[in-house]
């Protein structure tokens, strides 16, 4: 299918690995020009690199912290009049409700709820005057179940769903959508992390940590970046226009909900 998004710039946000960097090769396979962004410069430069020798795209990079003041504005001022944006950022550490304190919830709102709203802020009234865009927060299914160990997570992120949810009505009927992407379990480096998380506590092995948690997902296995980039492409393409507000969830069924 061909997404009809050939020759648009987007920015995608945390994009040098993982589900961002998934994101970008899919738009980039469909002649999406990049503003790409990353804490990291070898791996940034490096993904970079790959992604216009393989798809013959403009790629530009910002090496910044996204959650940052500076990093915000350094970002935003390279992607002025994006027709796509991406937003992502690492989720906050697991640990139990007693483990954190005022410090730790802002820093999470600050990373996974105010930092995408300052972007979809600063860049969405250029797409509203041209009459198209497309706005997609690579969230997670926590705000449909929420994970006990995620409560951090939960919070922020579930916050930036409820901003969407208003915001995104608003917008639609000058051809602007949002729309969020809740990814299960993947093949990344957070699934690492949390997979680690349970070797220690649990004293099991790495690869046993992830089979019992494999047995959990009905797909019986991790996602892909490669699919999840594509149903982020989907959302971002010319198909998608009547899609607004919605919680996409891509987590091979391990939340078991009717709705």
């Amino acid at each position: 299918m061909d997404m009809g998004i050939k020759g648009k710039r987007a920015l995608v946000c945390a994009s040098s690995k993982g589900l961002g960097r998934g994101c970008a090769e899919a738009l980039a396979a469909e002649g999406v020009d990049l503003v790409m962004n990353a804490r990291g410069v070898d791996a940034l430069e490096a993904t970079a690199a790959e992604i216009r020798e393989t798809y013959g795209v403009d790629v530009v990079t910002v090496v910044a912290d996204v959650t940052t003041a500076e990093g915000q504005k350094a970002v935003i001022d390279a992607a002025q009049d994006v027709d796509i944006l991406v937003t992502n950022a690492g989720g906050p550490p697991p640990g139990m409700w007693s483990d954190w304190d005022r410090d730790d919830f802002i820093a999470a709102l600050d990373a996974n709820m105010l930092t995408p709203i300052a972007l979809i802020t600063a860049l969405m009234p250029a797409m509203i005057d041209k009459g198209w865009g497309r706005v997609v927060n690579i969230t997670s299914g926590s705000v449909k179940a929420p994970i006990p160990a995620l409560g951090l997570s939960n919070s922020a992120r579930t916050g930036l769903t409820g901003f969407v949810a208003g915001t995104s009505r608003q917008v639609a009927g000058s051809g602007v959508t949002i729309n969020n992407l809740l990814p299960g379990i993947h093949a990344t480096d957070r699934a690492i992390q949390l997979d680690t998380g349970v070797s220690t506590a649990q004293g099991i092995s790495m690869d046993q940590a992830k089979t019992n948690r494999e047995a959990t997902i009905p797909a019986g296995r991790y996602g892909t970046r490669e699919e999840f980039g594509a149903a982020c492409a989907f959302l971002c393409s010319q198909h998608a226009g009547f899609i607004v507000g919605q919680n996409l969830l891509l987590d091979g069924g391990a939340v078991n909900a009717t709705l």
